[in-house]
């Protein structure tokens, strides 16, 4: 304990005056950078990664823990805005804390899943640069579709994480669709594009796409990969994919679905429980670890 000294001066009309002694800093700035959290969620109870006002949101969740952490009210910004129903085994979560988590992610990471509720999970945390932005800075995003197509599809412990199609799919003729995909393409025809969306373009480049069996032999998985990703996109290519193998459109609606500059022509899109978002990829010089 101690007490500063007021300094008496002098005043020009005569009379005198103290002056407050020195502002001493007793707590030094606190200063922030960016982190970076890969997240896992179970989406069968969430209305999606975006904040909403009266539903329960990935972000909001992954928000009120911040803040709980923090001490203040924090911000986190998600790599893909994923719909409600849509799980993520590697969501890029992007966020802003003290910078003496730099030196202790791991203890950063311990507290958030300490924090968090159980159908969300942090597989890891790093910290990033100072020009990092979760969504923005993404270079690439990986989702897989997963489709039973056994009866066991509809068992109560499975139809939550897979479309329970219970319909046997034609492999080849998948991949002959999949086959179109690489490269860079105008997707209006095959996503849900509101005339309010803002988006400069409707262009993706996508550099993976293919069809594979699923390793417990029930069924198909659909993994494809690209720069960016219009709203509802994969769930729309897996529907018409799915139509086609199904025999319920010919494959040559594919290439003009492709070439439309509006869904009208477009099949139903797959139901969102199928989807998960897998990955997303980062230049690498924006990870402050060496």
């Amino acid at each position: 304990m101690f007490a500063e000294r007021a300094v008496i001066v002098n005043c020009h009309n005569g009379l005198r005056g103290l002056t407050p002694p020195p502002s001493r800093p007793y707590l030094s700035p606190v200063t922030s950078r960016p982190y970076l959290a890969v997240v896992q969620y179970d989406g069968a109870q969430f209305a999606g990664w975006q904040r909403q006002p009266n539903a329960r949101t990935v972000q909001a969740e992954f928000e009120a823990t911040l803040a709980r952490l923090m001490g203040r009210p924090a911000a986190a910004t998600g790599a893909g805005r994923t719909d409600a129903g849509v799980h993520a085994l590697g969501q890029g979560v992007g966020f802003t804390a003290e910078d003496r988590w730099a030196t202790d992610p791991d203890g950063l990471h311990r507290a958030l899943n300490a924090l968090l509720p159980r159908d969300v999970w942090v597989e890891r945390v790093y910290p990033m640069r100072p020009r990092f932005d979760a969504r923005r800075s993404a270079e690439a995003r990986r989702y897989r579709y997963v489709i039973g197509t056994d009866d066991g599809a509809h068992s109560p412990f499975r139809r939550p994480y897979e479309w329970a199609l219970g319909h046997t799919l034609d492999l080849a003729v998948l991949a002959r669709a999949a086959g179109v995909l690489p490269g860079e393409h105008d997707f209006r025809g095959l996503a849900a594009t509101g005339a309010g969306s803002g988006r400069p373009h409707y262009r993706s480049r996508v550099a993976l796409a293919e069809w594979a069996p699923r390793t417990d032999g029930v069924g198909v998985t659909f993994t494809i990969e690209a720069d960016r990703f219009l709203h509802r996109m994969v769930r729309f290519l897996v529907g018409a994919m799915v139509d086609i193998a199904l025999d319920r459109r010919p494959f040559e609606d594919f290439p003009r679905l492709l070439a439309a500059t509006d869904n009208q022509a477009a099949s139903p899109p797959a139901p969102p429980q199928g989807l998960y978002l897998v990955a997303v990829r980062y230049p690498a010089d924006l990870y402050a670890e060496d």
